[in-house]
């Protein structure tokens, strides 16, 4: 589960890569993921995307299994 540990816009999380929890860099961001053109438009999806701020690693997970 994601905490503040009172640093501004940090979100401490547990990093795969480091073996503990470290800040990280939370963002949404739209993704197309269809590739035909003609329906590119309606296949946007919201991925939730952290990146460690002590070693960079980052991961993305889907977040409409609809």
């Amino acid at each position: 589960m994601a905490t503040t540990d009172g640093v501004s816009n940090g979100m401490t999380e547990p990093c795969e890569e480091c073996e503990t929890d470290t800040l990280h860099d939370v963002s949404v961001q739209l993704v197309t993921e269809s590739t035909s053109e003609k329906n590119a438009q309606y296949s946007r999806e919201p991925y939730r995307v952290k990146e460690c701020l002590r070693c960079g690693n980052r991961e993305s997970q889907r977040m409409n299994n609809a």
